[in-house]
């Protein structure tokens, strides 16, 4: 019988409030995840980037450092899942948080089981992208593509920009992966919504929209002029597999 991929997975949440920190810990252990609680944003940052946890759930509100300068600091050095727990009408500290470098976010108050939930939709999407190289795909479809002087090798989850690596966010490359193997197809907000995060679109949520404009200018587009990365107004997202 396999394993469930969450039963050593390790997580850091960095939360200040011990007694939510300590109920939401033992409710994930009890489900079979190794949790360490760290109350304080500046001893976060070293911690996570020596420890490299498979998940972090990163409260916004923290001492020492909020969790945007957590994230902030530590997004180069650690390449899992982010996932920030901001405040429930807040929108600006979501979008805040994507732009940091975070892969998810769950609005505060939320319940153990969703919480749990969205950590494990992070921790397969996460294991399926290191699991075996995935050279080809299930259709024996190719996982390198070129355009010009942008490369995106799917097996190794590479993006070069010429002959320089580019640094991407693991949701940030499922994001440019997914609209690069569809390039020539618009892809609309609810369709790529759905394929990345395997829940239905609420017609509010931002984070495709900060994603595209984090990615234009790490792969040589132009952020206030987009060649590469077009968006169709009304439509989505068009991947233009040929510049002219």
């Amino acid at each position: 019988m396999q394993t469930d991929i969450t039963e050593k997975s390790r997580v850091i949440i960095v939360e200040d409030d011990e007694r939510l920190a300590s109920l939401t810990a033992e409710y994930l252990q009890s489900n079979g995840l190794e949790v360490q609680v760290i109350g304080d944003g500046s001893v976060a940052i070293p911690a996570i980037i020596e420890q490299q946890p498979d998940i972090v759930v990163l409260d916004l509100m923290l001492p020492g450092a909020d969790g945007l300068e957590v994230c902030r600091m530590v997004r180069d050095k650690y390449k899992n899942p982010i996932l920030m727990l901001t405040a429930r009408t807040d929108d600006v500290d979501q979008v805040l948080g994507l732009e940091m470098g975070a892969d998810d976010y769950v609005a505060k108050p939320v319940k153990p089981r969703v919480l749990l939930a969205r950590i494990r939709a992070l921790l397969r999407r996460s294991e399926t992208a290191g699991a075996d190289g995935g050279s080809l795909d299930d259709q024996g479809n190719v996982s390198r593509l070129e355009f010009g002087d942008l490369v995106i090798d799917n097996s190794a989850r590479e993006v070069w920009l010429a002959s320089a690596p580019v640094d991407l966010t693991s949701a940030e490359y499922d994001l440019l992966w997914l609209l690069a193997s569809n390039a020539g197809i618009i892809l609309s907000r609810e369709e790529i919504f759905e394929r990345l995060r395997g829940i239905q679109y609420d017609g509010q949520d931002r984070s495709i929209d900060v994603r595209v404009s984090r990615i234009r200018p790490k792969v040589g587009d132009d952020p206030m002029n987009p060649r590469r990365i077009k968006t169709v107004r009304s439509k989505g997202y068009l991947f233009v597999k040929d510049l002219t």
